[in-house]
């Protein structure tokens, strides 16, 4: 078992070292990194249409050869947090019609479930500087099945499977191609790069691999930006060394190694420019002889006029031809460096020996990289470990240069025609202040190539475990000016930057400032600078979200899409208000934390003690509200669950109910408030105590329970601030914990199991309305249809149960335990119970007794041992199967798997010492008990008994 890391306390280390270095701006280190998406194509930043279509407006048929207005993407790249120099792969398999530099998927319209990437690739490893990465892509032998893929996925109904790439029987009898690509720094501009690979079929296979150097086309628009507007240029040197230089970049060198096997021809240098053929895109002649597809006219159709004979431009790639039979491999190095860095590698390039460099290099690298994850991770296995290690790769490489400026693009640019009207009362027309340009933690790189605010949140809490710098200044960053609207909004994401996600970033904020240092030496400054601009942020709630006035909140659909009877976003016209569980208990949560944090900074500053009233006090109305509201509140007496209410206009009100998550959410909002605290803050004790004594209906809001300690001779009190109480905790537990209901062999589920063989069905005014428990795909085309709320287990909510459940056992201590599960006659904690959770969101990544993962599904490329340790974290998960569903790399919030491993370690390490502990006082205890025996006893007989024949049986269990 790994030894516990304390996540607060960091040892010293060469990646440590750069961490403290790039922070401190002596070298820097983040400059550059997996920050190149895999899709911007079909983007919003991309469409210039007048009716906002963007996935046809740039479809990926056109991505090979138009220019991209605002990012670049590419097949496992890197590039510069500018997005100025971008490198990638390319290949073909001399059987593809098309050369394959980026990922395919399908569009919104063309999945039967919505956008799916159909490709298999996979984060091995990261680290946070990114001085050591590796990625692996896997590229059939014979032609990629296009159209196949598209056909298939259109013909599929709703109720229907998604038809996938392993589908298409192209990967059958390992007929592919790994291509693992790594990358080390020597310095901050000084990056090695190995691309291995593999033939994993039986017969012998010809692959050719093009690295691709390009520049991001700055100069086309007639703007000046701040990645520079004049074009740079690539070309070739009389000692066949590739020489970059970019207006604000600087200049830099590409070396390629030259063939080192008689089965490998290259490097074949090709040149031409990154600017569009307006003859394949729009059929119009072109004004740039070279363009952006040469390298894909050259090879694949053969056109030698299609590259630039003068060696020179804004990409260049070096061809690769590798011919290998079944079970070799090949490996091909390259450097990129800025030879004027005083941190670089000194000396001329010598080809002879970079061979030996690259390999020295590299195995610096992982070492420094293992090294950094001993001292950071907490797993109670290596199996543990290699999920954690994997989740915080994602994590890691789904970092991505965003750039939006809404404003001009709304607009248009100088330098080309103006997009048509329509769009200025469109999409986004009230984020002109919003200008982005940042590297920003994607959910997905491919799926979901642009930022999703509540999702981030989330992100940052694993990612300040390894980075928490990076953690807080993301968070920093959605608070500033640029992204929040003045009125106190936060930006959703970019198809609507309008919409409702749940308030989480306060939780954020907290636990990063929690997570990332001791107690006594803590960021306060980042904690103060977030609390200010939060506070806008709950304004606008206050403000935009709660139109009654009575502390009851909406907001649509919250983040948890099709999870209603209906769009909560766009509810049924003419049948009332929908008032939500969920919307209010987002608030109530809001509201302890913010107050959390109040009475933190009250510690260094009594200004804020007023503040923490003032959250204090909207606690107590909302959690009133809740339970009181409508006279019973949302809350069911009959079924004992939360329930959202439609008012109408009468005065009367429908529940609609439908046991969810939504009516699991109210379990978050939940803080314990000591009396040391109190003392310390006699201005908001005050205040407290005065509201304890005036308000009849706070004792239901507020639970307290005082000890008397018999060594200071003074009674204690905590104070419990909760939406529910004892009793409808325990009633909403039992649920929870109930295998018919929520809890899955997976974790919980998002929608009771009770409505997979009775589905909830009602009236709403004129219009019946049902909810099914649907476990896997959406069987419906709201929001997409490829994003399912109605049963699957999906990772940001389960994480938040754990933490309350710690947050509850807390205040009850080992004094209130629940069945787990229900009906099995096992008694726990809730701390035991928060555990049980954990560990069963564990057996997603773990390999069970057939020795597959059961989030890869029944794929069979995962079924040999060469790639049984690769893990997919999919956006959620099927409840019974444990087979991921939705996007397949969404390491942004699925990599919460990392602090429940390390939670569950903790707790395990932790129950062990406490039996240890009990065991020594056991023994103890008996040694005492056979001495006063002896003596008082009178001598045994035979079986252990006494001369009277009477004996004792002592039975322990643990």
């Amino acid at each position: 078992m790994l030894r516990r890391k304390m996540t607060k306390n960091w040892q010293d280390g060469a990646e440590r070292n750069r961490l403290i270095a790039d922070a401190n701006r002596k070298a820097n280190w983040g400059r550059w990194g997996p920050y190149l998406s895999e899709r911007q194509w079909g983007t919003v930043r991309e469409d210039y249409s007048p009716d906002g279509s963007a996935w046809d407006y740039f479809p990926h048929d056109h991505a090979r050869s138009r220019v991209y207005r605002w990012g670049e993407d590419g097949l496992l790249g890197i590039t510069d947090r500018q997005c100025r120099l971008c490198f990638g792969l390319a290949l073909w398999n001399e059987e593809d019609p098309i050369l394959k530099e980026r990922l395919f998927g399908l569009t919104g319209s063309e999945g039967n479930h919505g956008e799916d990437v159909k490709e298999l690739y996979y984060y091995l490893d990261a680290t946070p500087t990114n001085s050591y990465l590796k990625g692996l892509y896997k590229y059939p032998q014979a032609e990629y099945p296009y159209e196949e893929l598209v056909r298939v996925n259109k013909e599929r109904g709703l109720h229907e499977m998604e038809y996938e790439v392993e589908d298409t029987g192209v990967f059958d009898e390992n007929r592919y191609w790994d291509v693992t690509t790594e990358y080390a720094k020597y310095g901050p501009n000084d990056i090695c790069i190995r691309v291995t690979v593999k033939n994993r079929g039986p017969d012998r296979k010809t692959l050719h691999v093009l690295p691709q150097l390009w520049l991001r086309n700055t100069w086309s628009w007639g703007e000046d930006l701040e990645a520079g507007s004049a074009k740079g240029s690539i070309k070739r040197t009389k000692d066949d060394v590739i020489q970059i230089n970019q207006e604000t970049l600087g200049e830099f060198e590409f070396y390629f190694e030259d063939s080192q096997s008689d089965n490998v021809k290259g490097p074949e240098l090709m040149f031409t420019d990154n600017e569009t053929n307006f003859d394949a895109v729009f059929g119009s002649e072109s004004p740039n002889k070279y363009t952006k597809d040469a390298f894909h006219r050259f090879v694949v159709n053969g056109e030698k006029g299609a590259v630039n004979p003068e060696c020179e431009g804004t990409k260049a790639a070096g061809r690769y031809v590798v011919e290998l039979d079944g079970g070799e491999s090949y490996v091909i190095r390259m450097r990129l460096v800025d030879p004027t860095d005083k941190h670089s590698f000194k000396g001329k390039f010598n080809p002879s020996k970079f061979s030996q460099e690259c390999k020295d290099l590299f195995h610096r690298a992982a070492k420094e990289a293992d090294d950094f994850y001993h001292s950071r991770l907490h797993s109670l296995s290596e199996c543990h470990t290699l999920i954690e290690r994997q989740a915080l790769a994602g994590l890691l490489w789904s970092k991505q240069f965003y750039n939006y400026n809404v404003k001009t693009w709304m607009e248009g640019d100088k330098g080309q025609p103006q997009p048509p009207s329509e769009r200025l009362d469109g999409r986004n027309r009230d984020w002109f202040h919003l200008y982005n340009r940042d590297i920003i933690s994607m959910p997905d790189k491919w799926e979901y190539p642009w930022y999703a605010t509540w999702d981030l949140a989330f992100h940052m809490v694993p990612m300040c475990v390894i980075d928490p710098d990076f953690a807080k200044n993301q968070l920093v960053l959605f608070l500033r000016e640029w992204y929040m609207h003045p009125n106190g909004a936060l930006p959703a994401y970019e198809w609507a930057f309008d919409d409702v996600n749940p308030p989480v970033h306060a939780w954020a904020c907290w636990r990063v400032y929690k997570m990332t240092a001791p107690k006594e030496s803590r960021d306060l400054k980042f904690l103060e600078k977030t609390f200010h601009k939060l506070m806008l942020n709950f304004t606008w709630w206050v403000n935009r979200k709660d139109p009654s006035g009575n502390h009851v909140f909406s907001g649509g659909f919250l983040g948890l899409d099709n999870i209603g009877l209906f769009d909560r976003s766009n509810p049924i016209e003419g049948v009332g208000d929908l008032v939500q569980a969920d919307g209010t208990s987002w608030m109530a949560f809001f509201s302890v934390t913010m107050l959390d944090i109040a009475l933190e900074l009250a510690s260094f500053n009594d200004v804020y003690e007023d503040i923490a009233s003032k959250f204090f006090e909207h606690f107590v109305e909302i959690s009133h509200a809740i339970n009181c509201f409508d006279g019973s509140g949302l809350w069911d007496d009959e079924d004992n669950f939360y329930y959202d209410h439609l008012c109408r206009e009468d005065g009367t009100s429908q529940v609609l109910r439908v046991r969810s998550m939504v009516g699991l959410i109210p379990l978050y909002a939940v803080l314990t408030l000591d009396d040391d605290l109190l003392q310390r803050l006699p201005n908001f004790k005050k205040r407290f105590d005065w509201f304890l004594k005036h308000t009849p209906d706070l004792p239901s809001q507020i639970q307290t329970v005082c000890k008397f300690d018999p060594n200071d001779k003074k009674r204690h009190c905590r104070h419990l601030l909760s939406i529910p109480s004892q009793s409808k905790l325990r009633a909403i537990l039992q649920r929870l914990f109930d295998e018919e209901e929520f809890l899955s062999p997976y974790g919980i589920r998002s929608l009771s199991k009770v409505y997979d063989e009775h589905p909830y069905e009602t009236k709403i005014g004129d219009q019946t309305v049902s909810v099914k428990y649907t476990p896997a795909e959406s069987n419906t085309t709201m929001f997409g249809g490829n994003s399912n709320w109605r049963g699957p287990i999906w990772f940001p909510v389960n994480y938040l149960i754990i933490e309350a459940l710690d947050r509850y056992h807390f205040f009850y201590g080992d004094d209130l335990k629940v069945e787990v599960p229900t009906g099995s006659g096992t008694m726990m904690t809730l701390k035991e119970a928060a555990g049980v959770i954990c560990a069963r969101l564990a057996k997603l990544f773990e390999l069970n007794v057939e020795g597959r993962r059961p989030c890869n599904g029944p794929s069979p490329v995962y079924s040999g041992d060469e790639d049984k340790d690769l893990v997919l974290f999919y956006e959620y998960f099927h409840p019974e199967t444990g087979r991921g569903v939705g996007a397949s790399h969404q390491t942004g919030w699925t990599s919460l798997i990392a602090r429940c491993l390390s939670r569950y370690a903790k707790q395990v390490e932790d129950e062990k010492a406490k039996e240890k502990k009990a065991h020594h006082h056991h023994h103890l205890g008996k040694k005492k008990k056979d001495v006063v025996e002896e003596r008082a006893h009178p001598p045994k007989g035979e079986n252990g008994t006494n001369k009277k024949g009477k004996g004792t049986k002592i039975t322990i269990t643990v």
